[in-house]
């Protein structure tokens, strides 16, 4: 059989697996239940993106996307410790969502309408709103992406990337030469190389390339344009409507702590408060635990030992890092952004 799929196109193979998952998972297995026997979270992440998942340089995972690995483990077993970062290439990342090697995807994928409905899987939240951009040296002296006709661009296979820069390109009347990589880090070092005049992903990958990954950072520039919509989040398997929840709502809590100042720093103090909103997040008036099949204080650990969602922005992608994004979309409701939490009652 493995043979067999290997022969077959990425979405093709990934589709079929994605069928004999829900064929052979008629009752769909209880992931929290096994999590909380396996005293660990398998999480799937990237095999290395600075800002969202890597190794730092004590060797430990760390990013935005580690981040809510860390809050999903904080929540189900009350230490944010207790996961196992799994890393994956785009090719092999739903496989081992559906085959059961990893228990959730926090791994830069973009929700899309076949991803959420043909693989087996759905998407549990949007913890990133991104967009396609390119990534240019500066010497090329280009400052809009619509002046890039007749450029090679380099892609990695097995993404969204290939078919939205080609709708794009058609759109705008653009030619192009696609330099087509399977393997993420083989990209990155074609660009580099200089086999190809530009590198097209999702614009936060590629101010993530530029800073941690170019020999002369200033040497480079992202184009303002985006050419897509890609809104990232985390992925589980279809039918575990309990997982999808204790996922969906360790997210949730993160961004409801923002929203209410509830930091890692003042939670303590916080247990005393009088609102009711900050009662029910930190479990002094219990029910949203027990409604998750989780301690009442799932999401205080969560925000004690990992934070609110913009300290874990700020520390990874933001100002406080060396990417330093503008919060831009990923601001709170209130500032302007789409993070719009829902509400926990």
């Amino acid at each position: 059989m493995n043979g067999f799929l290997g022969k077959l196109p990425c979405i093709i193979r990934s589709a079929l697996i994605g069928l004999l998952f829900l064929l052979v998972n008629t009752a769909s297995a209880d992931t929290l239940e096994v999590v909380k026997k396996r005293d660990v979270v398998h999480c799937g992440v990237t095999t290395g993106f600075a800002g969202f998942s890597a190794p730092n340089d004590k060797g430990e995972w760390a990013g935005l996307d580690i981040d809510l690995c860390r809050a999903i483990a904080a929540a189900v077993l009350g230490d944010a410790s207790k996961f196992k970062a799994v890393p994956l290439n785009s090719q092999q990342r739903f496989t081992a969502l559906q085959s059961g090697e990893i228990d959730v995807l926090v791994r830069n994928t973009s929700v899309t309408q076949q991803r959420d409905t043909a693989l087996g899987a759905i998407h549990a939240g949007i913890s990133f709103y991104d967009g396609q951009g390119f990534l240019i040296p500066k010497a090329f002296g280009v400052n809009s992406a619509k002046a890039l006709d007749g450029a090679s661009i380099c892609l990695q296979t097995g993404t969204s990337n290939e078919n939205t820069l080609a709708d794009w390109a058609r759109a705008n009347n653009i030619t192009y030469k696609p330099v087509v990589i399977e393997q993420f880090n083989e990209v990155v070092n074609a660009f580099a190389a200089g086999r190809c005049d530009v590198f097209s992903t999702d614009a936060a990958g590629l101010a993530s390339i530029r800073v941690s990954r170019l020999k002369n950072p200033d040497d480079y520039q992202v184009l303002p344009e985006q050419i897509s919509k890609e809104p990232l989040g985390p992925f589980v398997r279809q039918g575990d409507d309990t997982w999808l929840n204790v996922v969906k709502w360790s997210l949730m809590a993160m961004l409801n702590a923002e929203e209410l100042g509830v930091t890692s720093d003042n939670v303590e103090a916080h247990l005393s408060s009088t609102n009711p909103r900050i009662q029910r997040l930190l479990g002094v008036t219990p029910g949203a635990g027990a409604n998750l099949g989780l301690d009442e204080k799932w999401a205080y650990n969560i925000i004690r030992q990992v934070g609110n969602y913009g300290q874990s922005y700020a520390r990874n992608v933001g100002m406080d890092s060396p990417l330093k994004i503008p919060r831009g979309l990923n601001a709170l409701w209130t500032d302007g952004g789409l993070m719009y939490p829902l509400p926990i009652r």
